[in-house]
Order: C-alpha cells, then sequence, then structure tokens
C-alpha cells in the first residue's frame, strides 16, 4: 500500500486534556482505524524550542516519546484534520512510504 509514515514527537508528562498526549495519540488513532501504531520512549532528545529533554533516574515527565503511524493518505488527512480542531500542538514528520506485510502465512489474517 502507498501512505504515510507520521512520526509525532513529545515528552512524557505532556498532556492533552487529562490524558498524556502518547495515550491520547494512540486512542485517537485506534478510533480512525489506523493500524501499526508504534510509541518509542527515547532517552535523549533536542525539542523545537532547543531545550534539552531527558529521562531522568527521579524524573521520567521530561523523556522524550515518539509516536509513529503507517496510514493511507485519507487517513493521514482525517488525522490532520482532528488534530488541528483538537489544537494538539504537535510537531511531526510525514514521510510517503510503501508498506505491508510481506511472508506472512496465507491461512494468517493480521
Amino acid at each position: 500500500m502507498k501512505g504515510f509514515q507520521v512520526t509525532f514527537f513529545t515528552n512524557q508528562g505532556r498532556r492533552h486534556g487529562h490524558k498524556l498526549v502518547h495515550d491520547w495519540l494512540m486512542e485517537v488513532g485506534k478510533s480512525l482505524g489506523i493500524t501499526g501504531i508504534t510509541v518509542v520512549m527515547g532517552a535523549e532528545g533536542v525539542g523545537r524550542n532547543g531545550k534539552l529533554h531527558s529521562a531522568h533516574f527521579f524524573e521520567y515527565a521530561d523523556q522524550p516519546i515518539e509516536v509513529s503511524m503507517a496510514l493511507t493518505e485519507d487517513l493521514s488527512r482525517i488525522l490532520f484534520d482532528l488534530l488541528e480542531k483538537e489544537e494538539a500542538n504537535l510537531f511531526y514528520i510525514s514521510t510517503p512510504v510503501e508498506y505491508g506485510v510481506v511472508g506472512a502465512p496465507r491461512n494468517v489474517v493480521g
């Protein structure tokens, strides 16, 4: 399939409403039928404000997090419309990709 890989960058303690941003993004993606969502915790990163973010021994709220999704062009448009409406204020990278499953047994679904 042709579509996009979209990766959002946030940190552990950041919230949208009452939910952590990465949890909220997972819920939004699942509600739209997006499969192939992955959350990755980072050790360190420099944010768009130039500030160093890192996981500290006693405090993980500043730990960098990436949320990546593989999705179709239509789902990408729907997702970004929803994020605009929600005023999510997220930094992202969107890259055109080809994706799919290779080598799966024919009798296995998913």
